[in-house]
């Protein structure tokens, strides 16, 4: 059996430290075709480096999209527990989350609050945005090496938590984040996925989950920052965005936030040293339309950017996968 190693070398792969590695490929007659042909290729790319972007595929449709999705990374999975909502294209198949296109969506690895996490994230550009808009990568490695070690420590030590408060104006609803609306089905669900929940006397809900911040890659065993700690602290969004939003739900009552895992509040000073480090790291690409790009999710943050113009960019998740140690404990944040 070919090793990942060499099956990545039969591609030619251009390797550049300020953007993530791309394969340019001449536009095959059949793209599904040519995505299953050099499918293991493109999965040791994956693992070699953590991200390939595919430029020449030619993609103009969302079955064609969702064809080539498939033949690259098997079956796709259902998301759940959204933090915003997307529409949903066919099975597995979803537009980006539904955010304000002038707001970055800082980097972040997808679902890592979920104890079921996708282990593959696959993104095709129907639509190139006229300026902005890149789906940015940062090594999550890398990352946590650039981090100080006091604070990754602790984080390791306690994990994070976050917090999530459903409302109807910000975020996923209840349906779009758990597939039902159902108080008695969410309960069992939020049982299930280790979540605590609370009914609120207006009828909403809030929920609490601690997962682990540093974890271990499945494949290579190396420590990567795993997690979402500053995309969904409160101190990433825009002043004004949070303003409004405290001052309508509350301190506590945030559509999400984040936490140190035994609950102390997160400073701003930390989530600004978290988003400046992974500014050291990113790399970047305009999107192109036809593009196709596949990321580790647990090596490889990802961000998108402020953007201008139409942008479509189609987005799947693959390979689910339980982390070994997805829960802080002093027995998964040995190194």
């Amino acid at each position: 059996m070919s090793s990942s190693s060499s099956l990545a070398s039969l591609l030619e792969v251009e390797l550049d430290p300020d953007r993530p590695p791309i394969l340019r490929v001449q536009a095959p007659g059949d793209p599904t075709a040519w995505a299953a042909e050099h499918r293991d290729a493109l999965r040791a790319c994956v693992n070699e480096h953590g991200v390939v972007l595919v430029r020449g595929l030619g993609l103009r449709e969302m079955e064609q999209v969702s064809a080539v999705f498939t033949a690259t990374a098997g079956e796709l999975m259902t998301e759940k527990e959204a933090f915003a909502p997307r529409e949903r294209y066919s099975q597995g198949v979803y537009s980006s989350a539904t955010w304000p296109a002038n707001q970055p969506m800082c980097m972040h690895h997808e679902l890592s609050y979920t104890l079921e996490i996708p282990g593959l994230m696959l993104f095709a550009c129907l639509s190139a945005p006229g300026e902005g808009g890149a789906t940015a990568v940062a090594d999550a490695e890398r990352v946590l090496q650039a981090l100080p070690g006091a604070l990754t420590d602790r984080f390791e030590r306690e994990g994070w938590l976050l917090t999530r408060s459903y409302n109807d104006e910000i975020g996923a609803s209840l349906e779009e984040s758990f597939g039902t609306e159902n108080p008695a089905a969410i309960e069992q669900y939020c049982r299930d996925h280790a979540i605590e929940f609370d009914w609120q006397p207006d009828g909403s809900l809030r929920t609490r989950q601690r997962r682990s911040a540093v974890v271990r890659h499945p494949v290579t065993g190396r420590r990567c920052w795993f997690n979402q700690i500053a995309f969904l602290n409160e101190w990433t969004l825009a002043p004004e965005v949070r303003e409004y939003l405290v001052d309508i739900y509350g301190e506590d009552g945030l559509p999400f936030n984040t936490r140190f895992g035994e609950g102390s509040p997160i400073g701003e000073d930390v989530v600004q040293l978290l988003n400046a480090t992974y500014e050291d790291h990113t790399r970047r690409e305009p999107w192109q339309a036809g593009d196709l790009m596949l990321v580790d999710n647990v090596r490889t943050a990802h961000s998108r950017e402020a953007f201008s113009g139409e942008r479509q960019v189609l987005v799947a998740m693959a390979e689910p996968q339980r982390l070994a140690d997805g829960f802080p404990t002093p027995e998964a944040s040995q190194r």
